[in-house]
């Protein structure tokens, strides 16, 4: 689905990511393009749990354009960046950048789609490639008899005490309390 610019919003989203930095050459520039309303966060573009940015997402609706002044100020990873953008066009709201190398991305012109289809291309590349090299890297260490993943917190003494408590009649969830573990831990370890 495309977005309609001429009947939706265009909604601004700044970022900055610490407490004595200042939004106010992105609020400035958003403004001057007409964004009706600037959303703005103060954390870093690594993390994408930022309230500001759920908030712009949930707001926007079919028409509507998110406006950034550079594309670095929604996030700092292609693969969040295109989960993001996709999720918007999925929607029908088009996705702008105002600044940068990146400026010609305009979800809203056939362009613009074409570019961040690019963009979106080598993403995927590149989750294929993390992929790929994290099945070598788990095969090599299987092959020197390593195994990934945390340590049980169920030793074996744990589990012939779960065990007996289970035989004489006991609840997994007594059993898991008195323990001090979780019941969907004792249940995969008792096989049950």
């Amino acid at each position: 689905m495309t977005a309609n610019t001429t009947t939706g919003h265009l909604i601004g989203y700044a970022r900055v990511s610490t407490d004595d930095q200042e939004a106010q050459l992105q609020r400035d520039a958003l403004t001057a393009v007409g964004c009706s309303r600037v959303f703005e966060d103060k954390a870093s573009g690594k993390n994408m749990d930022r309230p500001e940015l759920t908030a712009v997402l949930d707001y926007m609706r079919v028409g509507d354009t998110l406006v950034v002044w550079k594309l670095d100020r929604l996030g700092r990873s292609l693969i969040d960046l295109v989960t993001i953008v996709d999720g918007l066009a999925k929607r029908g709201i088009g996705f702008k950048v105002l600044d940068g190398a990146l400026s010609s991305v305009d979800t809203t012109s056939a362009d613009g789609r074409l570019f961040f289809k690019i963009i979106a291309a080598v993403a995927e590349f590149e989750r294929s490639l993390i992929k790929d090299r994290t099945r070598a890297g788990l095969d090599a260490a299987k092959a020197q008899g390593r195994t990934g993943g945390r340590p049980s917190v169920v030793s074996e003494d744990v589990l012939t005490v779960a065990r007996a408590r289970r035989a004489s009649g006991e609840s997994v969830s007594v059993i898991a309390k008195a323990l001090g573990v979780s019941r969907a831990t004792l249940y995969r370890h008792l096989g049950e």
